[in-house]
């Protein structure tokens, strides 16, 4: 499934950079930063694993069109996440339809202690993408994450829970 997923991600990107070239504008890229409030959607009971966070994420976003986007994130949770140890990356992929107001879905990986987890996680995502200054966007969102936890704590314990996120991030054009 890992492999299935990844796979998905390579040819999303190529995907795009065969849309703005079929276009024949330049694409509208950005980069930037921002955090997500997270939260266990079902109560967990093990006293190591957070029920809710703060976690930050490094964003790049391609538009090859108007209406149609693809953003590639790397976001860190410390431990806890998940009942984790260790801190975790999670480099996700999402492809995003609208303008101002979009909608879109997407999926990830986490990375922890030297190892990926088995089973990937999908999102489904809905946000304001506001234009404040020529080149600054600000970019507020809601997500529902479909994930699985057991990768991240010991073997024993079972940990399945939704997450939910609220989101901002600051993009610069380019």
């Amino acid at each position: 499934m890992k492999r299935l997923v990844l796979a998905a991600m390579v040819a999303a990107a190529m995907a795009a950079g065969q849309a703005s070239v079929a276009e024949g504008s330049q694409p509208a890229n950005r980069i930037g930063a921002g955090a997500h409030y997270w939260r266990a959607v079902r109560t967990v009971d093990f006293r190591d694993v957070d029920q809710e966070g703060l976690s930050w994420l490094a964003s790049y976003q391609r538009r090859p069109g108007t209406l149609l986007s693809i953003e590639a994130n790397l976001e860190w949770f410390r431990s806890g996440f998940g009942g984790s140890a260790h801190s975790i990356l999670a480099p996700q992929l999402f492809l995003l339809a609208g303008s101002t107001l979009y909608v879109g879905a997407g999926a990830g990986l986490y990375w922890s202690d030297g190892a990926w987890s088995r089973d990937p996680f999908y999102a489904l995502r809905a946000g304001l993408d506001l234009h404040v200054l020529p080149r600054l966007h600000l970019d507020l969102n809601a997500n529902y994450r479909f994930e699985n936890w057991d990768d991240l704590n010991e073997p024993s314990r079972k940990i399945s829970s939704d997450t939910v996120t609220l989101g901002a991030a600051v993009r610069v054009a380019f």
